[in-house]
């Protein structure tokens, strides 16, 4: 499990995250991704795309990957705040709150990490 904090404030964070959750899709590792704050955006259509980190892989492209393997979750607080919907949000992207936040979090086995 591992929750993004920061969108385009902070970008090298924002990356991390994305970059760890694509490489443990990569290894076959059962990721979830929750974004949170600034990072909710990410889940709309077109603004991954947008985003750019010299150094770094696209992030539409690792999003891409996390998707086809893993789950995104847009935090419900954070959509609301945000005035988004799952139907504001790319394929495959839905909105949760708290329980099952930590009913992920607290399955045996799962490790999360916050950037």
């Amino acid at each position: 499990m591992i929750k993004a904090t920061a969108g385009a404030d902070d970008p090298e964070r924002c990356n991390q995250a994305f970059t760890v959750a694509a490489a443990a899709v990569a290894s076959g590792v059962d990721v979830s991704l929750w974004l949170t704050g600034e990072a909710s955006w990410l889940a709309v259509p077109g603004r991954a795309a947008e985003f750019s980190l010299p150094h770094a892989a696209p992030l539409n492209d690792l999003l891409d990957a996390i998707l086809a393997a893993g789950r995104v979750t847009v935090c419900t607080q954070c959509a609301a705040r945000r005035d988004l919907t799952e139907a504001d949000l790319i394929k495959g992207a839905r909105i949760a709150g708290a329980p099952t936040f930590v009913e992920e979090a607290t399955t045996p086995g799962t490790q999360a990490l916050v950037y």
